[in-house]
């Protein structure tokens, strides 16, 4: 009986406990910051106008389907119930703390393209229509971090982009040891800036073919 168990070995996250997740750390900017899941944000330990805290929510928002169920809008953000997995739903809540709305988000840089995760690739990922960028498109990428650090060639730390040397590939390495070894499911994030004379606005994007780039990407974070 479960009494009698000292220990359980489980490949699922969730499978015996409620699988409700939250955001707990990130790393970003090479360094570790601890999310503040307060709802006035009082604890919020990181600079919110970070360019590369700007560029990890804006993929954090957009490469995630999870979205508030219909009649949420007078609860607090943490009480309100989600239609999506338990950890996109996290990272849901998550952006829409700290940094205001999802919805919004999705609305002024419109999905033109997804490619979903599945245990094969290990990724997920999406392309939008950029609202910094009138004439071109963004390519947003989240999941396995080793999956995700194997497919970018450079790094963004204090908004600029820097080869992914050996260096910065240990300094990785070891955040994401680090927050394995709390017990948090990991996951990394990147993102392309498409070139809009290759891919202008109505270009038809082909997930199928993928007649768009997957690799040569900018890591962004954990």
């Amino acid at each position: 009986t479960l009494g009698s168990t000292s220990t359980i070995c489980s490949d699922k996250t969730g499978t015996l406990t409620q699988n409700r997740m939250t955001v707990a750390h990130m790393w970003f900017d090479n360094q570790i910051h601890e999310a503040d899941t307060t709802e006035d944000q009082t604890g919020l330990g990181f600079d919110k106008s970070s360019a590369t805290w700007v560029a990890l929510s804006r993929v954090a928002g957009l490469c995630n389907r999870a979205d508030f169920k219909a009649g949420q809008e007078n609860f607090p953000i943490l009480m309100r119930e989600t239609a999506g997995d338990a950890s996109e739903s996290a990272l849901f809540k998550c952006i829409e703390l700290c940094c205001g709305s999802v919805r919004e988000m999705r609305a002024r840089n419109t999905k033109v393209a997804e490619i979903p995760f599945n245990s094969t690739n290990k990724y997920q990922l999406s392309v939008h229509e950029a609202e910094d960028n009138p004439s071109g498109h963004i390519l947003v990428m989240k999941g396995a971090p080793e999956r995700i650090l194997d497919r970018c060639s450079s790094i963004m730390i204090h908004g600029e982009e820097q080869p992914l040397d050996e260096d910065l590939t240990d300094a990785f390495q070891s955040a994401y040891m680090e927050l394995g070894g709390l017990g948090e499911r990991v996951l990394g994030f990147c993102h392309l800036n498409l070139s809009s004379s290759q891919f202008p606005r109505g270009f038809t994007f082909d997930s199928e073919e993928t007649n768009f780039p997957t690799e040569q990407l900018c890591f962004l974070g954990l």
